[in-house]
């Protein structure tokens, strides 16, 4: 089968023709359709993400497909029911073995490109808000990096949870995109005045930031006492300090979030939510936005086009 691969941290990954794999006792084989990209990926590639397994190891951190096997006395969905999985690796791939306990049967109504391009932004986004900053109707909340896979999530949950949601993205076209998921207000990185923006707007009781850096500085400027700060991920590169003086003076709250981390220590967090998010889905609240599909044979393509800054939403491999 067909598998994009990381040999080594020093070349950029490769398309390269290996065994398929056979599921083991507590896995679930499964033939790919779609594989979702995110800037963990990017960051694997080059040996810098917290979970890079060791070389060699196929890319791809979450799939959608058709079970084709389960390993032996191992009990889950039958073979030929559609699937999601966040296996963390292996999606870039035409077949793979995941955790059978990671897997989630997809809605008829859902197709393999959504079901791709749904578990991780919208997962992250909703534990974000909902579980680690308990997100109240009414309250204000800002979302950095809106246009992105994870902001844009953060932009139509926080609309849907009831909350006024201030977006910061680069330029006209992703402001656009995030006002269109439901931002009531809406601030360009490049050329306004963050903090003068935000303070003209009342400040903040949320910020969800996968962004880092100056963005970051400026947030924590605005936010109102009691606020709650999500730190998602750091994309601008920059990873910002804290004045802990004025969280004191403040009463904020700055709380780390890695999604994936809850499948180690409290897995139900992520089924529950996940349940949620599919019930929403089916009810048409809820509308991935992907920018960009592209085939297995073009995947370093789709990595150059994220990590480029040029998608908006997910980016999706397709795999026949």
């Amino acid at each position: 089968m067909q598998a994009y691969r990381v040999s080594s941290f020093e070349t950029l990954p490769h398309l390269e023709t290996i065994a398929p794999p056979k599921p083991q006792m507590g896995e679930i084989g499964i033939k790919i359709k779609a594989c979702g990209l995110n800037f963990a990926d990017i960051l694997m590639q080059d040996g810098t993400y917290q979970d890079t397994p060791t070389p060699p190891f196929t890319l791809g951190m979450e799939v959608a497909g058709v079970v084709d096997a389960l390993g032996p006395d191992t009990d889950g969905p039958a073979p030929g029911t559609r699937v999601t999985v966040f296996g963390g690796q292996g999606g870039l791939a035409e077949m793979g073995c995941f955790d059978v306990n990671r897997c989630v049967v997809i809605p008829d109504a859902m197709s393999f490109q959504d079901a791709a391009a749904f578990q991780i932004a919208y997962g992250t986004s909703h534990v974000a808000l909902e579980y680690r900053a308990k997100l109240q109707a009414g309250e204000t909340l800002l979302v950095l990096g809106a246009a992105g896979g994870v902001g844009l999530t953060a932009v139509e949950l926080g609309k849907l949870m009831g909350a006024r949601v201030i977006a910061v993205a680069r330029g006209a076209e992703k402001l656009a995109i995030a006002k269109q998921a439901g931002a009531d207000h809406v601030i360009d990185a490049t050329q306004d005045d963050l903090l003068a923006q935000l303070k003209a707007l009342g400040g903040v009781d949320v910020v969800y930031d996968p962004v880092g850096g100056d963005q970051f500085k400026a947030a924590f400027r605005a936010c109102r006492p009691e606020a709650r700060i999500i730190v998602i991920g750091f994309a601008s590169g920059s990873v910002p300090q804290i004045p802990a003086n004025h969280l004191l003076v403040k009463n904020i709250t700055v709380e780390g979030f890695y999604w994936g981390g809850y499948l180690k220590f409290k897995p139900h967090v992520i089924t529950d939510s996940l349940a949620k998010l599919s019930d929403w889905y089916q009810q048409g609240k809820l509308t991935p936005h992907i920018s960009a599909t592209f085939p297995l044979t073009e995947a370093q393509k789709g990595l150059d086009f994220l990590k480029a800054r040029k998608s908006t939403g997910k980016v999706v491999i397709t795999i026949d």
